[in-house]
């Protein structure tokens, strides 16, 4: 029992991606200054989006686009996700997900 527990829980995380990675690469050009092309931030102060869990990022821009998360760089991130759609959220989600760390 154990060993089926973790061969399901070691399931790659992208797999529960709701977006499209291909169109989240195209749309993640307004990622790039701060948090580079490959995911793997320019500065110290930016966190890496590469590698990390589809839910969390999607839910963090969701947070950042309705102003319930605030501190640090909030106010600049919900400049840049204001005009994202759901779909697009999901997108760059599953996008960023899918790199490698």
């Amino acid at each position: 029992m154990r060993l089926i527990a973790v061969l399901l829980l070691s399931g790659s995380f992208p797999a529960l991606a709701t977006g499209n990675s291909s169109a989240g690469q195209e749309k993640s050009a307004r990622c790039v200054a701060c948090h580079g092309v490959q995911g793997q931030a320019a500065a110290p102060i930016y966190p890496n989006l590469a590698g990390q869990h589809a839910p969390y990022l999607a839910q963090a821009l969701q947070a950042y686009k309705s102003g319930a998360r605030s501190g640090g760089q909030a106010e600049v991130m919900k400049a840049f996700v204001a005009g994202l759609s759901d779909e697009d959220i999901d997108d760059l989600a599953a996008y960023y997900a899918g790199l490698k760390p």
